[in-house]
């Protein structure tokens, strides 16, 4: 059987550090899932914490402040014994360190002790914690949702030339309908519309962007027939582009499903994740590592 990239870090010899390993990075045994279960209830704490912090019946009461601010310093004492515990607990701590669960653990506790070097405004970054949510998909055995994420993500990579060409064409775009929206709303020459609102080149591409996004927040709207009539072609024009990037991405995924289904056998899930995005000359499962 493949080693897990888990199993990597798992200490050799029998020991505290072995046990808290399997509590803190295996989710199958009865200990490390109500771990999981007890850290994501943490997270979620701490997130609710630093939210009430910003609203004004909180944040204008010194008292419930208060009370807030203990809360978020015991949960990130927490999160720091955590942390320390795993880095004790496998077999290279630098090496967990750099891994990106080891940085996103640590960013989660910084914001706090930030604290003393750039005062409330490191507060609202704690919010970072969040991310930590992600673990969730282990404690639910979702993994084979990854399957399909990785799916997505090579057929965005693949697409990536063509999703650079439309880009520049839409840049394009917005600078020339930017550009011109901006004379034709200011008028040519020495003859200039004080009441515009396009009062710059970057100001009229901004307008352009919101335009051809179909978002139209309309705090910047034209005046002139001839303003409104490149307004309408521009969202026309947007409606069109909206669905290319999209067209892409589907193109790839369906030439990535032609591709495995090709004269390859249908592959079962995997028994032990559920995973079923297998490559057809698999032998192992591609998230878990089990026999396929």
């Amino acid at each position: 059987m493949r080693q897990r990239p888990v199993d990597r870090q798992r200490p050799l010899e029998p020991s505290w550090r072995q046990t808290a390993f399997d509590i803190i990075f295996e989710a199958d045994t009865t200990a490390g899932r109500a771990f999981d279960v007890g850290l994501l209830l943490a997270i979620l704490a701490s997130i609710t914490v630093i939210s009430f912090e910003t609203l004004p019946e909180f944040r204008d009461n010194p008292a419930r402040m208060d009370q807030l601010i203990v809360a978020e310093w015991l949960l990130t004492g927490l999160f720091t014994i955590e942390y320390v515990l795993r880095l004790m607990s496998v077999r290279s701590p630098w090496k967990y360190a750099i891994s990106f669960w080891g940085i996103i653990d640590l960013i989660s506790i910084l914001p706090t002790y930030a604290f003393f070097v750039v005062g409330e405004t490191s507060r609202s970054f704690v919010i970072l914690r969040s991310i930590r949510l992600l673990r969730v998909f282990r404690v639910l055995k979702l993994w084979r949702m990854m399957s399909d994420a990785d799916e997505l993500s090579r057929a965005v990579w693949q697409a990536r030339n063509k999703v650079v060409v439309f880009l520049a064409v839409v840049m394009v775009a917005v600078t020339i309908s930017g550009t011109l929206m901006f004379h034709v709303e200011n008028g040519f020459g020495d003859v200039r519309r004080p009441e515009s609102q396009f009062t710059s080149i970057p100001q009229s591409m901004y307008w352009a962007i919101v335009t051809m996004t179909t978002v139209g927040y309309g705090d910047v709207v034209p005046k002139t027939t001839l303003g409104k009539v490149i307004s309408a072609a521009l969202i026309l024009l947007g409606y069109s582009l909206i669905i290319v990037p999209t067209g892409f991405v589907s193109a790839e995924l369906a030439g990535q499903r032609v591709a495995m289904q090709a004269g390859a056998p249908a592959r079962l899930p995997c028994a032990n994740c559920g995973a079923d995005a297998q490559r057809p000359t698999a032998k192992y499962c591609d998230q878990c590592g089990e026999p396929m």
